[in-house]
């Protein structure tokens, strides 16, 4: 491998921002309104395109801690004050939605940003939208399984015949407006389940792993059986993504200090809905070190980036960089122009020295 070829790898990577609308405190310690909360998202996408982020994938969620209920209305807010950086969702909620409703207005949302649109789509890690959307809970797979068949058949952008039990029968349907580029960049969120992977292969979507604890070592075998399926199933293989939390301030120590309390609140919150002892403080010190949890400066973060991306191969990292109540508005938005303007830059320059520095141990560099 030549000096030049990694320098081309470390730079196909792309580098994300994740964030549910999470409510942020005021400089005094209060928590914001919901406007403001979804105000202060549009100011952290506009620096995140300035400083050099590739993505911001917008979450749904209908709880009184977020504030993001309908990404992609969000996102186009967004569109109308950036230039390059790609809008995305993380997660669409599909199950609790209409795959038709979904598609047109992701594409309304990439005619908008001039075909920045990417849709993720999963089950979503919390229930409240099956009920509030009139949706049985007992047929949780049924209709994932049958409304990811429809919306991958609308991706075709023609006339689409389609029959299931969770939605009106379709027969020969143009769905409206189409995309300039024809197709529609289509992920699937996927927590951890083989199940799930395979049915992402299958379809041709893009995966992206959801890697919210533990070493991130321990999802290679999801990127390779994902690799085998798509073999396998004579579909494509994309570049896989992974997100994980994570919040960059300019020393370590100010990281977890600002992080730590909004991060155990929100994991005892949802640790006391799914049965989970309360979190010690010694797990969340154990997660910064070896785990999924990004926090500190931005050269330790970026050392735990480029780590983590050597050790899976991924092509794409996000950074949940929200935290449910605890961060201030302004320190968030430093991290968000600390990720961008420096972890980034560092990922990069980490991720080319070391593809160089094995090129010439093994005698190829020129």
């Amino acid at each position: 491998m030549t000096t030049t070829d990694a320098a081309d790898v470390s730079t196909t990577v792309q580098f994300g921002i994740d964030t549910f609308g999470d409510v942020p405190r005021d400089e005094e310690g209060r928590l914001v309104s919901h406007a403001r909360a979804i105000r202060a998202t549009v100011e952290e996408a506009v620096l995140a395109d300035q400083t050099g982020v590739d993505v911001i994938a917008v979450g749904e969620h209908h709880r009184p801690e977020y504030a993001i209920s309908t990404p992609e209305t969000v996102l186009a807010g967004i569109a109308t004050r950036t230039s390059r950086i790609h809008l995305a969702s993380g997660v669409t909620v599909l199950s609790s939605d209409d795959p038709v409703r979904v598609f047109q207005r992701f594409a309304t949302l990439d005619a908008l940003s001039n075909g920045r649109a990417e849709v993720i789509l999963g089950r979503g890690s919390f229930t409240e939208s099956f009920p509030l959307f009139g949706y049985d809970l007992s047929d949780y797979d049924v209709l994932f399984e049958e409304k990811i068949e429809l919306f991958h058949r609308l991706l075709d952008e023609g006339p689409v015949t389609w029959e299931g039990t969770t939605r009106a029968a379709l027969h020969e349907a143009e769905v409206y407006p189409r995309t300039e580029s024809g197709r529609l960049t289509t992920w699937v969120g996927v927590g951890g389940s083989p199940e799930s992977v395979v049915r992402t292969a299958r379809y041709g979507f893009r995966l992206m792993l959801a890697i919210i604890g533990g070493p991130p070592a321990r999802f290679g075998p999801y990127l390779d059986l994902y690799e085998r399926a798509t073999s396998e199933l004579g579909t494509t293989a994309h570049p896989v993504g992974m997100h994980s939390p994570g919040f960059v301030a300019r020393t370590d120590e100010e990281a977890k200090a600002l992080y730590y309390p909004g991060y155990e609140e929100m994991r005892n919150r949802i640790g006391a809905l799914r049965g989970w002892p309360p979190l010690r403080r010694s797990e969340f010190d154990a997660e910064v070190e070896s785990g999924s949890l990004y926090v500190g400066s931005p050269e330790t973060v970026a050392r735990r980036v480029a780590d983590a991306i050597r050790t899976l191969g991924v092509g794409r990292f996000d950074m949940i960089y929200s935290s449910a109540g605890a961060v201030s508005a302004g320190a968030r938005l430093r991290a968000v122009e600390l990720y961008g303007a420096e972890v980034v830059p560092l990922v990069r320059e980490m991720l080319a020295d070391a593809l160089a520095g094995a090129g010439s141990r093994s005698g190829q560099v020129r």
